[in-house]
């Protein structure tokens, strides 16, 4: 995708225009380019509880506000009850090469906020590099969570929420789930613990286009303040995952290594050859980044069969026989992923046997 610049960023564009990474298991974040979701399917940690399958959205958004010398602006934008905030209006940019990245300015303060998924894992992290300006800022994260089937909605919920804190590292517990902690994280800050705290009616456009009902409550568990000192450049990472060690990780660390995983696909794809990089052009270049980062999102990774399998389309289908062989060449043929090739291929046989595919798919 090309730069987005502000002017492209008004609210009637930004609403049509989406985004989608995945981590290779079948999960995936969503959203669109001003941040507002407009899809039950959209958000930023979609994960599958049976990989490819059993897909749920765990962390909706999260909702970012900063205080300039005693003034808050807001940098998010959410659709609610005829209400609209504002926060597109203070972004700059949007660009997409591997992963997306926003660009917001308010006074003399720039932000750029950069989403990555931890491949293979069920985890999301947002890199948040703050220029600040002349005076005192307050940068504040506020996780919007659910923890429901991407199919369905939670519309009227009332939410019951249970958090353990233990300095920046939160576990959170929804709707008595257990089984199934949230584990969220940032580099530095405080985290301040909401009380019944919901967004509620949260409105869908996309979804009462398709003729479903629009709206939705979420739970709002807490915050994440961060003080910054005038003139200082700084970097805030959050991370949120279904992965206890999330302490650990390092969101520069997880961008990075996107960043490289994507670059060896295209290197070992023989679209051009390396040893003359200097004989094609950046516009040639670009298709084919383009190309394998897209047809890379539906490669994913089955733990059950340790096998890989192409998924159908994003965000509604998992993998179909079907769609997987007429997609086939496409996706690994021309980049040469032989070995994931023929892994789908026993994994269409498999699903043939247990009667998850029919015959008939491999008949000429």
């Amino acid at each position: 995708m090309k730069k987005l610049n502000k002017e492209e960023l008004d609210l009637e564009n930004g609403l049509k225009k989406e985004w989608i990474i995945t981590n290779g298991l079948g999960g995936y974040a969503s959203s669109t380019v001003i941040g507002c979701n407009t899809r039950k399917y959209h958000g930023l940690l979609v994960a599958p509880f049976a990989a490819p399958g059993r897909r749920k959205v765990i962390l909706s958004k999260v909702d970012e506000s900063i205080e300039i010398d005693g003034v808050n602006y807001n940098l998010y934008t959410n659709i609610s009850n005829n209400y609209i905030s504002d926060g597109y209006k203070s972004q700059e940019s949007f660009e997409k090469d591997v992963i997306p990245i926003f660009t917001y300015k308010i006074k003399d303060v720039e932000i750029k906020k950069i989403i990555c998924m931890d491949y293979g894992k069920n985890t999301v992290g947002i890199l948040y590099r703050v220029k600040n300006g002349s005076k005192k800022a307050k940068l504040t994260l506020a996780p919007i969570m659910n923890n429901r089937d991407f199919h369905q909605m939670n519309t009227n919920h009332e939410f019951k929420i249970r958090q353990t804190i233990k300095n920046q590292k939160v576990t959170i517990i929804i709707d008595e789930n257990i089984e199934n902690p949230i584990y969220i994280n940032t580099s530095e800050g405080v985290y301040i613990e909401h009380k019944n705290d919901m967004f509620r009616n949260m409105y869908y456009i996309e979804e009462e286009k398709r003729g479903f009902y629009p709206e939705e409550n979420l739970a709002v568990p807490g915050r994440y303040e961060i003080q910054i000192d005038p003139d200082q450049e700084k970097e805030i990472s959050f991370i949120c995952s279904l992965e206890s060690n999330i302490e650990e990780l390092n969101v520069k660390e997880l961008i990075n290594n996107e960043i490289v995983r994507i670059k060896k696909i295209m290197l070992s794809s023989g679209l051009y050859d390396v040893d003359h990089e200097e004989e094609y052009d950046q516009e040639y270049k670009n298709l084919i980044k383009d190309y394998i980062v897209a047809t890379d999102n539906f490669v994913t990774y089955r733990p059950m069969f340790r096998l890989h399998t192409l998924i159908a389309g994003f965000p509604w289908f998992l993998d179909w026989g079907r769609d997987s062989l007429i997609s086939f060449e496409g996706i690994l043929l021309i980049p040469k992923r032989y070995e994931i090739a023929k892994e789908v291929i026993l994994t269409l046989v498999r699903d043939i046997k247990y009667g998850l595919v029919p015959n008939r798919i491999f008949r000429i």
